[in-house]
């Protein structure tokens, strides 16, 4: 089994709270996770139809047969199941009583704040990282900027084939092909979340949404021309949208409003949390093709978002993470919050760093009070270094 970096933090909340709660996408590893770290644990998902009936038609005795601490998985099917579990973890008051896990988080947050308020500490489990993959530790967010440490070298394949393949545990563990795996994931997801969770009639419909959003990956949302592009009226397509983010498939990275006397753009950027779903949806067939396709750029500058998030998610913290652009063009793909601190980061998939590359971090040092400020540059090449006192890093480098 590949150790996961939200282990830690797991383990320490279940000292600290009566319940913990794992969420994220599904198959992103969770139910192995919490089995192996409370392999002492009574278990039981929700999937299963006996459970399920049992927990829906006698909650109160379905959780009193679990004489001591539970592993409740896919809770969010048995929503019933929350406001008892809140009786009795305030009768107990008793640290890791219960473990739960879903895969709604828009089902399963909701509960958990009308229920569980205080009593609960929510954890996001994406897929694997890239240090997880390798095997490393997590890349040490307070070093963004400074000179990249040197690691022990460990190979996962090539930049385009680890894109392409994306990070889904079961295509690594199985060795499975990540094209036919994504398609039966991407359709169950169609199925189940979509039509019998969330209601969403015509899956034709949003399945075309999906491929549209995949299409702007990297890029400023614009709600209306996405709506009309697909057909459906802008408070669907904010519907959808929420729908995509709650399902841990995408994120919307907000701007950053701190004003530095210029107009500043206001519409979040779209951005996929697994390049080989990305892939999928862009029907991209090969890691070759990947190469050489025109949505390179955005894929990679997709993964390297997805490893900032993993890497705040698996420390129990909120991605402080947005982006900077004025109405003038002047654009710095991320920003990192560290305290009064802003980090600007930008991507680029190229193999080599040329003059141009750092254009959007110069401009952004040029700003009043940026001139001595750490920056980043995360590139598609193996060597790190210190040029001009921005950090170099190598892909090899970053997660």
């Amino acid at each position: 089994m590949i150790r996961r970096h939200l282990e830690k933090k797991l383990r320490l909340a279940a000292k600290q709270y009566p319940v913990v709660s794992v969420t994220g996408p599904r198959q992103s590893g969770k139910t192995t996770l919490v089995k192996a770290v409370f392999d002492k644990y009574a278990y039981i998902s929700l999937e299963d139809p006996d459970s399920w009936a049992f927990a829906m038609e006698d909650p109160r005795g379905f959780l009193a047969q679990f004489h001591r601490s539970a592993v409740l998985d896919e809770v969010q099917r048995a929503p019933e199941l929350f406001s008892y579990v809140q009786g009795i973890v305030d009768r107990t008051d008793r640290a890791g009583h219960y473990i739960l896990t879903g895969s709604g988080n828009f089902l399963l947050m909701e509960k958990i704040a009308q229920s569980l308020a205080g009593r609960c500490a929510v954890l996001h489990l994406l897929p694997f990282s890239k240090s997880e993959l390798g095997g490393r530790k997590m890349m040490d967010l307070s070093r963004l900027g400074r000179v990249p440490r040197a690691k022990e070298p460990v190979s996962i394949g090539n930049l385009f084939d680890v894109m392409f393949n994306g990070f889904y545990p079961r295509i690594h563990d199985k060795k499975l092909s990540a094209p036919d795996w994504l398609a039966n994931y991407y359709q169950t997801y169609l199925e189940r979340d979509v039509r019998q969770i969330l209601n969403v009639g015509d899956t034709e419909a949003f399945a075309r949404f999906v491929r549209l959003c995949a299409g702007r990956c990297g890029q400023l949302l614009n709600m209306s021309a996405l709506a009309a592009d697909c057909g459906i009226s802008v408070p669907t397509a904010k519907r959808w949208l929420s729908i995509l983010e709650a399902s841990f498939l995408i994120v919307l990275l907000r701007p950053h409003f701190k004003n530095f006397n210029k107009r500043l753009v206001k519409s979040p950027k779209l951005y996929f949390l697994d390049t080989g779903l990305l892939c999928y949806l862009l029907r991209i067939r090969s890691s070759d093709e990947l190469r050489i396709h025109s949505a390179r750029g955005a894929v990679f500058e997709s993964w390297a978002l997805s490893e900032l998030f993993k890497n705040y998610y698996n420390r129990g913290n909120e991605p402080d993470v947005y982006f900077w652009r004025d109405s003038t063009g002047h654009e710095v793909d991320f920003l990192v919050e560290q305290g009064q601190e802003l980090i600007p980061i930008e991507i680029k998939s190229g193999e080599t760093v040329v003059s141009d590359s750092t254009k959007g971090l110069d401009f952004w040092r040029s700003l009043p009070g940026q001139d001595k400020c750490r920056a980043v540059l995360v590139y598609g090449g193996d060597s790190s270094y210190m040029r001009r006192n921005i950090a170099v890093t190598s892909w090899q480098d970053w997660g």
